[in-house]
């Protein structure tokens, strides 16, 4: 039924006309809804389609089914501002089952406004779980709306509405009023879950989407509950939620009751699965990483060391600094994460890292205000903390309420920055380029200014920074130029520190061959550790030969995006290590002891019998897929795009090389089979020259090892052969056979 009116309950102007449309929900069957939800703002259109079994079963969900939407809603020539690129947020099948620690994930899956190429990015909270409960496993929206609106998915009235809104700039103040209108309409606010972003995102390449939901047990200055916020950072998909016009999506729904609420096939075994890992998470982690209190800020005690110098320092200069304890996860466990109440970021997990707490804001409209911040994560706590030279964690939660609250990436903002700092650093920008700011190493209301001014586009190089690190390499470029003369690009190349237009997350690579690979070539997003996060395992020695580096390439994207398929958050098996697994053969690191549980439940919940391999295999049916997409972007050239800046493999100065020349030397002495007495008779610039190749040959030969164990050729493209042997090849459309088929020939 289609209709106009303000099916919320909350009737608003007498002039708004909304649109709307009932539907009815299936009870839940092995996980799935099997359904979807497709709006077209462009057109009004409202429809839910069943999900297709045969799609369902082959790209089981998540970032899977996401990508093969997008794959059938766009083609080669689709930008990611025309109306038809779709904005797609879909669930997994484990997702939302709160008997097992963990099920918060959603993906948002759209084409980047940043890269150009698919953007995934997943996102934690009640969205997802609250999409599934309200019927759907994937909501995809197309077209542009004429005014601001928002999404209403009604799962108590089976009702979907498309509302104008008014215009609200800040997530937070959104946030308000959602809440206000919702309760005012009789909702409970721990019914209600949303998708939010702000006017950062309409000014950037790379707005982030807040996925909000209320805590009843987390304590403010009002009594008991609160909002709070995970986001969908990477990628820019908040930037198309802007462009569509969409302030909120909103989901109304309650948790499924009875004595088999998701339909699994054996719920006695998906039951006990949850309850061993709820016992492993309970037994270890207090012991270990003690994400419980530090948050996934613990990470950077670990990668400060000085034997991993993996902790990036003024744009991944350096990789470790004395000062990293007074941004670390045991300083903001003691001194500012408020332990109150539960801190997962949905019921049922029992690691409880959703940490956060409160702090006094020193700049912008909002300035003497104490506001409550979710974070700071390892990334921001590293890119806003390290890698900008600044060392103190008011800033930092500052920075990353900033972010959340503008609607933007913390990742890509601050390595921009710090990239900026690094011109400033090195003479190519001066303050006549900054419109006055000085931003040096550690300078903190420089930095908030330019988050401030980023946010709203205030000043030229505020845009050109919104529009990504490409085109700010170009403007550097362009400024220094007309100044001097000098084309400085082939330097600030060495240092702009992003894949396939994605800027970094906050790894310092130089002591891991596998994470330059996983940079390089299994992350197809650019430069992200989601798929495969190597550098803890590979530090610790889990990959001591070239054939294990390979094979992580392979097998660690598969447990990785696999749980992004499932709807399941990777932490519970990634961050706690089951004392089994040090029992098993081969690799340990991957946890197999756990692994084992997580197939006990992917089992009990679909009703297969497949062991955990068996299970993460599949996931190269979507790896290959995004590869595909990317090679109608990039064409013959895609392989070339496989590539990391000079900064990730080495040191790109003799500065840099003596900061870490001990290590250095010792390296070399391996690799030229020579003594150290010899090496005392070269140049550092000589030295250095010899690591530099060295690492570059060891890391191109990593490529092609992947390539050649994924299927691919020797630029990068899957052949034809692969996708059949994979069953992809029925799923692709016409112009994709036929490209890849060149392509391939």
């Amino acid at each position: 039924m289609l209709g106009t009116t303000s099916p919320t309950g909350n009737d608003g102007p007498s002039h708004e006309r909304n649109r709307y449309v009932n539907y009815t929900k299936s009870k839940l069957s092995r996980g799935y809804a099997n359904k979807i939800l497709n709006i077209n703002l462009g057109t009004g259109a409202i429809t839910t389609p069943d999900l297709d079994p045969q799609v369902r079963d082959y790209f089981t969900g998540g970032r899977s089914l996401g990508l093969y939407l997008l794959h059938q809603g766009t083609s080669a020539t689709t930008k990611p501002t025309d109306p038809e690129n779709p904005l797609i947020v879909a669930n997994g099948p484990l997702g939302g089952i709160p008997q097992f620690p963990g099920t918060a994930k959603a993906m948002a899956v759209s084409l980047s406004p940043l890269t150009g190429i698919p953007g995934v990015s997943n996102f934690g909270g009640y969205f997802g779980a609250f999409l599934k409960y309200a019927g759907f496993d994937a909501l995809q929206v197309t077209g542009k709306a004429d005014a601001d609106v928002m999404i209403i998915i009604d799962g108590f009235r089976q009702e979907v509405a498309i509302v104008s809104t008014p215009i609200v700039d800040e997530a937070f103040n959104l946030e308000r009023d959602i809440a206000v209108r919702f309760v005012a309409a009789g909702h409970d606010k721990r019914h209600i879950a949303f998708l939010t972003t702000g006017i950062g995102a309409a000014n950037t390449t790379y707005g982030c989407i807040n996925s909000h939901y209320y805590d009843v047990t987390k304590h403010s200055p009002e009594g008991k509950g609160l909002f709070r916020t995970k986001q969908a950072g990477r990628t820019g998909l908040g930037s198309v939620m802007r462009d569509k016009n969409i302030r909120a999506i909103v989901v109304l729904a309650d948790y499924p009751h009875g004595d088999n609420p998701f339909g699994a096939v054996d719920w006695d075994k998906a039951k006990k699965a949850g309850a061993r890992l709820h016992t492993v998470v309970k037994e270890v982690d207090p012991h270990s990483l003690k994400m419980s209190r530090k948050g996934s800020a613990g990470l950077i005690t670990f990668m400060n060391k000085d034997e991993y110098q993996a902790l990036p320092v003024n744009n991944y200069q350096a990789g470790s600094d004395a000062r990293a304890p007074q941004i670390c996860g045991k300083f903001y466990a003691e001194k500012l994460f408020d332990h109150r109440g539960m801190d997962g970021c949905f019921p049922g997990c029992n690691l409880q890292c959703t940490k956060g707490g409160w702090v006094k804001l020193v700049s912008g409209n909002h300035m003497g205000r104490k506001v409550w911040v979710d974070g700071p994560e390892y990334e921001t706590a590293a890119g806003f903390g390290s890698n900008l030279g600044i060392w103190n964690p008011e800033f930092i939660m500052e920075a990353n309420w900033h972010c959340d609250n503008y609607g933007f990436d913390t990742i890509t903002t601050c390595v921009i920055m710090a990239f900026l700092m690094e011109c400033f650093q090195r003479g190519y920008l001066t303050g006549d380029d900054t419109d006055g700011l000085e931003l040096t190493w550690g300078n903190e209301a420089s930095s908030l200014a330019f988050i401030h001014r980023l946010a709203h586009g205030e000043t030229e190089l505020a845009r050109v920074a919104g529009k990504g690190m490409l085109e700010t390499v170009d403007w550097v470029v362009g400024r220094y130029r007309a100044k001097t003369g000098i084309d400085p690009r082939a330097d600030l190349e060495l240092f702009a520190m992003q894949t396939k237009g994605l800027p970094f997350s906050l790894y310092r690579t130089h002591r891991s061959l596998s994470m330059q690979g996983s940079y390089a070539a299994a992350s197809d997003i650019g430069a992200h550790h989601a798929a495969a996060w190597l550098i803890k395992a590979d530090l610790l020695g889990a990959f001591p030969t070239f054939e294990d580096k390979a094979r992580a390439l392979m097998t660690y994207p598969r447990v990785r995006l696999g749980n992004d398929n499932m709807g399941l958050c990777k932490l519970p098996w990634v961050d706690v290590f089951n004392p089994e697994s040090a029992d098993r053969r081969g690799d340990i690191y991957i946890n197999p002891a756990s692994q084992e549980i997580y197939a006990d439940f992917y089992n009990g919940i679909l009703g297969t019998d497949l062991t955990w391999e068996q299970i993460f295999e599949l996931t190269d049916r979507d790896i290959n897929l995004q590869r595909v997409m990317n090679v109608m972007r990039f064409g013959a050239e895609t392989g070339r795009y496989d590539w990391i800046p000079d900064r990730a493999v080495g040191p790109t100065e003799d500065r840099l090389y003596e900061a870490e020349q001990a290590e250095n030397d010792r390296e070399l002495c391996e690799i030229l089979q020579k003594p150290m007495k010899e090496l005392l008779k070269m140049t550092t610039a000589e030295k250095r020259e010899l690591l530099m190749t060295h690492r570059k040959a060891q890391l191109r030969k990593l490529v092609r090892v992947y390539y050649d164990e994924r299927g691919w050729n020797a630029n990068g493209i899957p052949t034809v052969a692969t996708l059949q042997r994979l069953g992809l090849w029925e799923f692709l459309n016409g112009e994709t056979r036929t490209r890849i088929a060149e392509l391939t020939r």
